[in-house]
């Protein structure tokens, strides 16, 4: 990537975040919690940097600070985080209550549209009765019966049975061999 080109997504923005301030942003497992106000901090510190928009920036914080890793490390007794790692202000029993019942209503959100998903699939299609065993020895050279050939039976002449199989001359003229479960009469 050219090194003035603008990072284009959030998770693009959170790698980079995490890149530049590793003590504050962790790429993989829990999130530490950030101090208020660090977007003012981010915009000062990457003023100058041509990858970073304050747009993207904002939509990136509200993106990490709302997922599900970043909402579990929210717990009591926890501190802040600067862009440094210094520690900040102990989270208040207010914030800690407030992402577990943001956490829990992204959660309920995600499993209900799930559940509403698999109640919403196609139902399977109707399984096609069984056509009653024909004997073959019930079957006579030039009877006119139906053939399932595809989807669905077409009209034909039986030529010839055997133990096997049945010959039989379609509307069309073609001479076909099929098993005796494709002619319905």
């Amino acid at each position: 990537m050219d090194n003035n080109e603008k990072l284009k997504s959030s998770k693009e923005l959170i790698a980079y975040l995490a890149e530049r301030f590793p003590a504050c942003f962790i790429a993989d497992g829990e999130a530490k919690p950030l101090k208020i106000g660090i977007f003012q901090d981010l915009a000062e510190r990457l003023a100058d940097d041509p990858k970073v928009s304050k747009t993207m920036l904002r939509t990136a914080l509200r993106q990490y600070t709302s997922s599900w890793r970043y909402l579990h490390g929210i717990k009591p007794g926890s501190h802040r985080v600067d862009l440094d790692g210094n520690l900040g202000e102990v989270l208040t029993e207010e914030h800690v209550q407030h992402a577990k019942q943001a956490l829990k209503e992204s959660k309920d959100k995600v499993f209900a549209s799930r559940r509403v998903n698999t109640k919403e699939k196609k139902p399977a299609k109707p399984r096609r009765e069984a056509r009653p065993k024909l004997d073959p020895a019930s079957l006579k050279n030039g009877q006119l019966v139906k053939v399932v050939v595809g989807k669905a039976p077409v009209p034909a002449t039986i030529k010839e049975v055997t133990r096997d199989d049945v010959q039989v001359e379609l509307a069309s003229g073609m001479l076909v061999r099929v098993n005796v479960e494709r002619i319905v009469l």
